[in-house]
């Protein structure tokens, strides 16, 4: 079964992006055959400045095989080292009708944030449908809330099918299972765009700060306390141990523990348990040579497999070979 996934190198990645997709990426190598891509054709809906396109692409690179991912089991690579999948938007876009597109959530949504409306944001569900379709992939892992991503695809797909004939693969969609939403120092879910994020590599006393500045309610210290109402709570369900998590609630309920101490518990798990990829982290960033070099091979295998695909739908819509 061949996986697809895409990571926009948007930002610095935080624990939220890891326990809700980068764990359930890594566990899927096992079994699948898994193609992950940095997304920086779509990172430019945002007009980030050339050095942060660089920079946070080379950072997801380094995270992602700090992480676990084995570019031997998966085939990882950076978007724009295959431009053929800018040419299959294009024949997808002739067939994609503009009502698609306008009942598009995430577009509203994205520029109800704030940001500036263009066509690329407007258009991306295309790209992102020719990113699915290139390489034949049959599941995508998404969030509850991305499921229309690959509904969209389906149809954009169907259209063409329709029109040219059986050339791509209907994908379907894979929930992941998220353990619930992380929540930021905030209290809301944690997002770059909040700025309330615990990144995974930054130093472990800016972590300590975070965690310690993380908001709580007034309850007094010799007070029962609501553990699922606890933004620190939460963190803790993802890292501590079961038996250590029952202590936790049952100390919450009982009273007389105060929320600086769960903090401080909640410092030490989180460091102890990122250590041996903090590690590997930084043997990587000693040898950006390699990440560079691990990146442009998974790009020559996802470049033959896409040119055999944008080669069919070239023939299917009368454009046939390239003369060049």
């Amino acid at each position: 079964m061949r996986v697809l996934s895409g990571i926009q190198p948007s930002g610095r990645l935080h624990i939220g992006n890891y326990f809700g997709a980068m764990r359930q990426h890594i566990k899927m190598q096992e079994g699948n055959d898994c193609f992950y891509f940095i997304a920086d054709f779509h990172a430019l809906t945002s007009n980030p400045s050339p050095k942060e396109v660089a920079d946070f692409t080379l950072d997801v690179a380094m995270s992602y095989l700090a992480m676990g991912l084995d570019p031997e089991k998966t085939v990882f690579w950076r978007q724009s080292d295959v431009p053929e999948v800018t040419e299959l938007t294009w024949l997808l876009s002739c067939v994609t009708p503009m009502g698609l597109l306008h009942r598009c959530t995430s577009y509203k949504d994205k520029v109800a944030q704030g940001l500036t409306p263009n066509h690329g944001l407007f258009a991306y569900p295309v790209l992102q449908a020719a990113d699915i379709l290139i390489y034949k992939s049959n599941v995508v892992p998404v969030g509850a809330d991305q499921k229309q991503h690959i509904e969209v695809t389906r149809d954009i797909a169907g259209y063409f099918n329709n029109t040219y004939g059986e050339v791509f693969v209907l994908p379907t969609d894979h929930i992941i299972e998220s353990v619930a939403v992380v929540p930021g120092v905030d209290g809301r879910k944690m997002s770059k765009s909040y700025g309330n994020t615990i990144e995974l590599f930054e130093p472990e006393k800016s972590i300590k700060n975070k965690i310690m500045k993380i908001v709580t309610d007034s309850t007094p210290v010799e007070a029962p306390k609501d553990p699922d109402k606890c933004n620190v709570f939460a963190l803790l369900k993802l890292v501590a141990s079961k038996e250590e998590l029952k202590q936790w609630e049952d100390k919450y309920r009982k009273g007389g523990t105060g929320y600086g101490e769960a903090k401080k518990r909640l410092v030490e798990i989180i460091i102890e348990y990122f250590k041996p990829f903090r590690q590997k982290r930084a043997e990587l960033e000693k040898n950006p040579d390699y990440v560079k070099e691990t990146l442009a091979k998974g790009a020559r295998r996802a470049k033959a497999i896409a040119q055999a695909t944008l080669m069919e739908a070239r023939r299917a819509v009368g454009l046939g070979d390239y003369y060049g």
